[in-house]
């Protein structure tokens, strides 16, 4: 009998240790409540909780990755396209992200939708295409002072993907093409435009010093004599100088 008593007891402690005690990674934090108010949040470590008094939540203090699914957007200019985004968020308060709100994974997600569609419609196709930074941001900002309450840190947003419509690929496919053309159009003008004041120049230069179109007119000749099929007479430029116009 007193054996059996003993071990009864023992088995008694070693029951009320493998529910008393508990061990939280570096990473983890325990929210507990003691007869259903909360007495705050424990660890990392081993923590001693009191059977059927005390009662845990585990929260995890990483990094969480949120993927908000792809939603029906209608930009500022009625432009009907999808848009999903990732959302990068951690807890860095425990004891707000159990008591303030149900399920803060699932708040976080449908405030994420919410304010994508919102940032989205509320500007144009161009801006959502050209100044995706600025679209980021903005939906960080908002999204951060919402879950500020439940004790949510959102710590980066970025819009992944956007699906346009097939005629609007088509006309931006367009447009795009039709830049182009318009860009080398001014760029051979501007080519041009550089070529004629170099000629200016030249011209300039050559009337000022004669001897310049005597060093071109011979060059010119070795240029023509070089390919071997013409038979070049030089004459001199005096003599064509003496060539005058008939009256």
């Amino acid at each position: 009998m007193p054996f059996s008593g003993v071990g009864i007891i023992i088995a008694i402690v070693v029951l009320f240790l493998v529910a008393a005690l508990k061990i939280l990674r570096e990473y983890e934090r325990g929210v507990v409540f003691r007869l259903g108010r909360v007495i705050g949040a424990k660890g990392p470590g081993l923590i001693i909780l009191i059977p059927i008094i005390d009662r845990m939540v585990k929260t995890s203090l990483r990094v969480l990755v949120l993927d908000v699914p792809n939603q029906d957007v209608i930009t500022y200019d009625n432009v009907s396209i999808k848009v999903n985004a990732v959302v990068y968020f951690r807890v860095i308060d425990p004891v707000k992200a159990i008591i303030e709100v149900e399920d803060f994974l699932y708040a976080t997600s449908q405030l994420a939708q919410t304010t994508l569609r919102s940032v989205c419609g509320g500007v144009e196709l161009d801006t959502i295409l050209a100044h995706r930074d600025k679209i980021n941001n903005e939906i960080q900002t908002i999204l951060d002072e919402q879950t500020d309450p439940w004790g949510i840190k959102v710590i980066s947003v970025e819009v992944k993907h956007i699906d346009l419509p097939q005629e609007m690929q088509r006309a931006m496919a367009r447009q795009a093409e039709a830049e182009r053309d318009r860009r080398a159009k001014v760029i051979n003008a501007e080519g041009e435009f550089q070529a004629s004041k170099r000629l200016s120049e030249a011209a300039e230069i050559i009337s000022a010093h004669p001897q310049a179109l005597q060093l071109r007119y011979l060059q010119t000749l070795v240029e023509m004599s070089s390919e071997g099929s013409t038979t070049i007479i030089p004459l001199p430029l005096d003599l064509l100088s003496l060539v005058k116009k008939p009256e």
